[in-house]
């Protein structure tokens, strides 16, 4: 993969075009940035250029042939220097005593990134059939991987370790994972792709050098959207408004069934029924949505939720240039907009990043939720 094949990006590209240049790629790396930015993609754009893929005609080989091989395995993504880390799931009938490691997921993982090299969390989940279960990193990793960096390179150059998530490492493999970042083998290169820094070890960030992406701009996902999906610039120039620097979010308003209409739906339901005080109704809402859902759907729902809070607010104070809504997002927000204001705002807000946060740690979906829905009763009427 090349740095051309990478989603904007220019300046990030620049600075990590620069380290190689000047000598100076650090042992570990985090690339920071919202969902959609094109992480994952630049890391591995930068893991292939670091591993003899020509950048233009500029590859860090010489031998013609080298770069030849090179670059034919990493198209398979199966050079022997490449190693990746991701979360995984103990899938149903495993021995307990067998510790989960990326590689029982080889198959799947190279099956997602041969796809595209944009994807969320819940497009993995759904490659290793998770239906409920939370994926993580668990100390097996951390094992394999100090045995895999701590070999000798293949080709006799860097050998590269992409982390997709660190912050789903749990206790005992971050702590495993800082003593082998204090400790680089030689000629090896950590490069972390993190959306929730904060839930880092401060010990792990502070050997890192941190490189923060940023949203994807307007104009340039507008010009993705007409070059490589052949939409109509008037089309393509609406969803790159609504996708809002997301390039993951603009492919999903390119599906007609996309979960966001889904999102929708839940988020409509949850507010007519709260105005009405209909309990009833409100708690077979919150029965349908932790039966229905699994956990990290169930996040992802909250998110799309606080949201379409924010935009409404907007709305309602007739920002409409700062808002980044769908038509049918925003039809239901001509009318009900009025109903989020700035006596209640925060607060709904906050009640939904503390729904995201109890759901994140196991709490009954079923309290959470209808829980979500009774204090809503209250907040809605506030003017």
């Amino acid at each position: 993969m090349k740095f051309s094949d990478v989603i904007g990006q220019e300046e990030a590209i620049g600075r990590l075009r620069q380290l190689v240049e000047e000598q100076r790629v650090p042992s570990t790396m985090m690339l920071c940035g919202p969902s959609g930015s094109g992480k994952m993609a630049l890391a591995m754009a930068f893991a292939s250029y670091l591993l003899g893929e020509r950048d233009g005609e500029n590859s860090l080989l010489s031998d013609q042939m080298a770069i030849k091989n090179a670059e034919a395995m990493l198209k398979n993504w199966e050079h022997p220097d490449l190693h990746f880390t991701y979360p995984v799931i103990k899938p149903t009938g495993m021995s307990a005593d067998h510790k989960m490691i990326s590689d029982d997921f080889t198959r799947e993982w190279h099956e997602m990134i041969s796809e595209s090299q944009y994807f969320f969390i819940d497009n993995w989940l759904a490659k290793m059939d998770a239906a409920n279960q939370q994926a993580i990193i668990g100390a097996g990793e951390s094992d394999e991987l100090t045995r895999k960096m701590s070999l000798k390179s293949s080709q006799g150059g860097y050998k590269v370790s992409i982390i997709w998530l660190p912050e789903r490492m749990n206790a005992e493999c971050a702590n495993k994972l800082l003593k082998l970042l204090e400790e680089p083998p030689h000629q090896t290169v950590f490069i972390m792709v993190c959306e929730e820094p904060e839930l880092l070890l401060d010990t792990i960030k502070s050997r890192t050098q941190r490189i923060d992406i940023k949203k994807i701009e307007d104009d340039t996902i507008e010009k993705a959207l007409t070059e490589r999906r052949g939409l109509d610039q008037d089309i393509a120039h609406r969803i790159a408004h609504i996708a809002n620097g997301n390039w993951l979010r603009a492919l999903e308003n390119l599906d007609a069934g996309n979960e966001n209409r889904q999102f929708l739906d839940m988020f409509v339901m949850l507010m007519r029924l709260s105005y009405q005080r209909n309990i009833k109704e409100l708690k077979k809402w919150s029965e349908i949505v932790s039966t229905s859902y699994g956990r990290e759907k169930q996040r992802r729902m909250l998110n799309y939720f606080s949201r379409m809070v924010r935009e409404n607010f907007m709305y309602n104070f007739k920002q409409i240039e700062l808002c980044y809504m769908t038509q049918e997002e925003e039809n239901f927000s001509s009318k009900f907009a009025r109903f989020i204001n700035e006596a209640n705002v925060i607060e709904i807000s906050e009640l939904l990043q503390k729904a995201r946060r109890d759901i994140g740690q196991n709490a009954n979906g079923k309290i959470v939720f209808f829980d979500l829905a009774l204090q809503m009763i209250v907040l809605l009427i506030r003017k």
